[in-house]
């Protein structure tokens, strides 16, 4: 369909109903729509007014397994409806041409996606990745040019990088696969591109629940072939938004405190000869705990209880989930925030006690949620972000209690979607 007429249709109402089902929240379609028509306005003033189709990858959320991915754990996280969209034409020939908003023109010739070391830390590096990965797997490549626009928040711990790298191997398999490239093999393709290409060395939970969609259940024991399962819940049903508020806290000179976290729970596991700490009990770590105590020290030992609980509460969480369970799920995620604040100790660093916005924002939320929500930090913590699921009926009043603390647009309230990586029309 010619762009225009695309446009026409979204103007009249047409697609209403697929955006709703795509971004849940009634209250946003009016957003959704004029976000639509302007990155296919952008896009016509960019190439010309081209047959067109539209591609989805959403943001992720993490749930549940703070810190147990690295050390082999489980982990539940979530796709939201915050996303990146393509307006995509294909191309016969062998380049590939991306806008992006608010950047310039890239351009990938398809005959030239070795990995380069002066383009690693670039788009252009996680484009070539995922094109590289794809054809070696056995798919067809093609060209195409698309305009991107994407309103997953950029340092809030909702991975915009992998929600990019899955709508690129979304948009091929699309055009020129039949939509035939399995979302876990998008996941495997787009963490390939961030660690080989990028030079990140990420795990695999972001573009897993970006590519696949609603609540995703991984367990990484065996890291080559983690066991991956979708699960099924409508959180809105049940009453409950998501609330991911950033605390404005600074990440600099955090790298030290994030570090230490796997190489203290590495040590405890070295005790027991292991080089992580799956498949170490809680028993071992306290019938050994005095030795453990001097070879790893107390934090050490105390971030491996963690650990151990805290597989075990994701299993909780995605039972309570198959099962309906709403509360046994809630308790479980107010469980994986106090274990996370009081034996992982990443709400803040400890070289500097005096700046605790992660903390801050707990004990506002707390205050204000009561039995009405819970609340945890959010991914890796020390700064950034907190996460709540929070009843819908209080859901605003709550979004203008954290933006009087943290600044306007500090919270954003947002809903589980079920689709991950889509061909939207």
């Amino acid at each position: 369909m010619k762009a225009k007429e695309l446009i026409s249709k979204i103007e009249n109402g047409e697609l209403n109903d697929t955006l709703l089902d795509i971004y849940i929240d009634e209250g946003k379609i009016d957003y959704q729509r004029q976000r639509y028509i302007n990155t296919i306005e952008q896009y016509i003033s960019s190439y010309g007014n081209d047959d067109v189709e539209i591609y989805s990858a959403p943001g992720r959320s993490e749930v549940g397994g703070n810190h147990t991915d690295h050390q082999h754990g489980e982990v539940l996280a979530a796709s939201i409806n915050l996303d990146a969209i393509a307006i995509v034409h294909p191309l016969e020939d062998d380049v590939v041409k991306i806008i992006s908003e608010g950047y310039g023109l890239i351009t990938v010739n398809l005959n030239d996606i070795d990995m380069k070391e002066s383009e690693k830390e670039t788009t252009v590096s996680l484009i070539k990745g995922v094109l590289f990965k794809i054809k070696e797997m056995g798919y067809e490549i093609g060209g195409f040019q698309a305009y991107i626009t994407s309103d997953v928040l950029i340092g809030a711990g909702l991975s915009s990088s992998a929600a990019y790298e899955t709508l690129i191997g979304t948009i091929i398999s699309g055009l020129y696969n039949n939509m035939s490239i399995d979302p876990v093999k998008i996941a495997i393709i787009g963490q390939f591109a961030e660690n080989v290409y990028f030079g990140k060395p990420c795990g695999l939970m972001d573009q897993m629940a970006c590519s696949v969609g609603n609540l995703v259940h991984i367990d990484f024991a065996n890291t080559n072939d983690p066991v991956v399962n979708k699960v099924s819940f409508d959180m809105n049903k049940h009453g409950y938004s998501l609330c991911i508020t950033d605390t404005k806290g600074s990440h600099a000179d955090l790298t030290a405190d994030y570090a230490a976290v796997p190489l203290e729970m590495k040590k405890v596991a070295a005790f027991f000869g292991q080089d992580v700490l799956l498949g170490i009990s809680k028993e071992d770590i306290l019938s050994n705990i005095e030795k453990l105590r001097e070879q790893a020290g107390d934090r050490g030992v105390l971030r491996a209880l963690h650990f151990i609980n805290e597989n075990e509460r994701v299993k909780n969480e995605v039972n309570a989930l198959v099962s309906e369970d709403i509360e046994t799920f809630l308790t479980n995620v107010e469980a994986s925030g106090n274990s996370s604040f009081k034996y992982l100790q990443n709400v803040y660093s400890n070289s500097d006690v005096q700046h605790q916005n992660v903390s801050l924002a707990l004990a506002v939320s707390e205050d204000f949620l009561g039995a009405s929500g819970v609340c945890r930090v959010h991914g890796g913590g020390f700064a950034g972000t907190i996460q709540a699921f929070v009843k819908n009926d209080i859901v605003t009043e709550y979004q203008k209690r954290m933006d009087s603390v943290f600044g306007k647009g500090a919270c954003n309230v947002l809903k589980i979607r079920k689709y991950g990586g889509m061909k939207v029309f």
